[in-house]
């Protein structure tokens, strides 16, 4: 498939990997200092957590898949899976959304019959490091994913930089919580963190959506195949240029017109051409060209649909 190596797709899979890894341990830890300290915000952090080692399974198990050559059930591939991981991921972040609230609320009542948080910098300690990994996991995630156009590193990456976020939130707020003694600091910034997090699953879910339904491709990215078609002086006009994405890959159709005059080998010749060119134009492009030829095609619009324009 154009653009697409062995190579890609195992740098795909090692990055996958490595989320798997850094997830598992931080879960550990999360839970350990989640269940000795009785901070809620700790173990809504380990649940965030879990739920990102679940996705990071779907993005590891649909990276593999997702390069796979096309075959006679699926003939124009497998990127799609890609755009199916992204959208369970964002449902698996919903869920840890509403796992968080259940839980802030039970503390609040804790807190209000006189339950503390013991320990507290041990804490804040664990969710410190586990700030430092994601940032530096997430870093990767998103390199990876702009070098190989993967939805499905993309939306680890964005699981991850909102752990980031949200364990930064829980830094400050059990620091403050044991400063100040206030312990409803405690639940009420687990909230926030659900909060955060339904904000990154809406935008996940968005984007993955967007895809499935094969919305056309950017308008920057459309302006490079227009550029493209309109550079060539043989090409006439040009019409019905239609695109989509199915995960790292974009497809593409348009009707080109010619001078009538051209022979068939001539007009063959001029579309594998502006085929090569619009390829590498655009990463992973599959194109059809069809030519037409000009005056003919217009008459053709004239006699059966009134018109001059296609």
């Amino acid at each position: 498939m154009p653009g697409t190596t062995a190579a890609d797709t195992q740098r795909k899979i090692r990055t996958a990997r490595l989320s798997i890894y850094s997830n598992s341990s931080l879960i550990l830890l999360k839970v350990v200092a989640g269940t000795v300290t009785g901070s809620v915000s700790v173990l809504a952090e380990a649940a965030h957590s879990a739920n990102d080692l679940v996705a990071a399974f779907i993005a590891y198990f649909s990276v593999r898949k997702a390069d796979a050559p096309p075959d006679d059930s699926h003939p124009f591939g497998h990127g799609k899976i890609e755009n199916l991981s992204g959208l369970a991921e964002a449902l698996l972040i919903f869920g840890a959304a509403a796992y968080i609230v259940y839980e802030s609320i039970r503390k609040i009542h804790e807190v209000f019959h006189g339950a503390t948080i013991e320990r507290t910098y041990w804490a804040i300690a664990v969710m410190a490091v586990s700030a430092v990994v994601n940032v530096v996991v997430s870093r990767r995630l998103f390199a990876v994913a702009h070098e190989t156009e993967s939805m499905a590193l993309e939306a680890d990456a964005q699981h991850l930089q909102v752990d980031v976020y949200t364990s930064g939130a829980v830094v400050v707020g059990l620091t403050v919580a044991e400063l100040t003694q206030i312990w409803l600091l405690d639940p009420i910034l687990a909230l926030l963190v659900a909060g955060l997090i339904c904000g990154a699953a809406y935008r996940l879910s968005a984007g993955a959506i967007t895809f499935l339904m094969d919305a056309g491709l950017p308008p920057g990215e459309l302006e490079e195949l227009r550029q493209v078609l309109l550079a060539d002086p043989r090409v006439r006009s040009y019409h019905n240029l239609r695109t989509r994405r199915s995960g790292s890959h974009r497809y593409a159709d348009v009707h080109i017109q010619l001078a009538d005059d051209l022979s068939f080998v001539e007009a063959h010749r001029l579309t594998e051409e502006l085929e090569d060119r619009l390829r590498a134009a655009l990463p992973r492009l599959h194109v059809i060209v069809h030519p037409e030829p000009f005056q003919a095609e217009r008459q053709h619009q004239r006699d059966q649909h009134g018109t001059e324009e296609p």
